[in-house]
């Protein structure tokens, strides 16, 4: 499989569809979903949003709930290439993870920061996929890389109750209310500093995902130590 590192920016117009006709409507009938924080979301240039991650609609919600601005999430490749999925988020537009190498995840990175320096609001888990067991997990440090690189300011966020509308393992979602909370944005520009120090990207990562948790209410999984 080729690599993938460039930005998908898709159709304002199809993004406008998504929110306002097509899925919008029928997502907050089923899901009525409350927000708190939305003070919080640059009204203009870009930022990151970074939350946990329960289950499938979270990428389809969050940005629901986001007034006058479009999320462009960091999306895995193996979604962006089925048939049913592909036409829907090259539309909406995102950006391809690819995790099959470390040239890949640095492509990644850059493909993120360059739509931050476009002014875009780019979503992450830093989980990097739904929690298996409803607690929060160690974040992976890409959430930093391109937080440290980009000088942007990462917005954290919780959502709660989207486990139990569509859990791991169900065919189809069931209607359940949903909150979703975002908190105070955090900067972390460190002069002199590489973004591509390990402990510097480790400890950026863990400072955002305990904002996550503050907002989630989720217990921490227990992180196994090295061997």
């Amino acid at each position: 499989m080729a690599k993938r590192s460039t930005v998908l920016k898709g159709s304002p117009v199809f993004w406008l569809f998504l929110k306002f006709v097509l899925l919008g409507p029928a997502l907050r009938l089923l899901f009525r979903p409350k927000v708190t924080g939305l003070e919080y979301i640059p009204r203009e240039g870009g930022a990151i949003i970074a939350s946990n991650h329960m289950s499938f609609l979270d990428g389809m919600l969050l940005p629901l709930v986001v007034p006058h601005r479009r999320v462009m999430y960091l999306t895995k490749v193996k979604y962006i290439d089925k048939p049913v999925l592909r036409w829907f988020l090259t539309g909406a537009g995102v950006i391809p993870v690819a995790t099959d190498d470390a040239g890949t995840a640095r492509g990644t990175v850059a493909a993120a920061v360059e739509a931050v320096h476009d002014g875009r609001l780019v979503g992450i888990f830093p989980e990097g996929t739904r929690s298996p067991d409803g607690r929060l997990h160690r974040g992976k440090t890409g959430v930093a890389r391109i937080a440290l690189e980009s000088g942007a300011p990462v917005v954290p966020a919780g959502i709660i109750g989207t486990d139990r509308a569509f859990p791991r393992g169900a065919k189809l979602p069931r209607p359940h209310a949903v909150r979703i909370a975002f908190g105070p944005p955090v900067r972390f520009a460190v002069p002199g500093v590489e973004a591509k120090d390990p402990s510097l990207n480790r400890a950026v990562t863990d400072q955002v995902m305990a904002a996550i948790r503050l907002l989630s209410g989720q217990e921490p999984a227990q992180v196994t130590p090295a061997a």
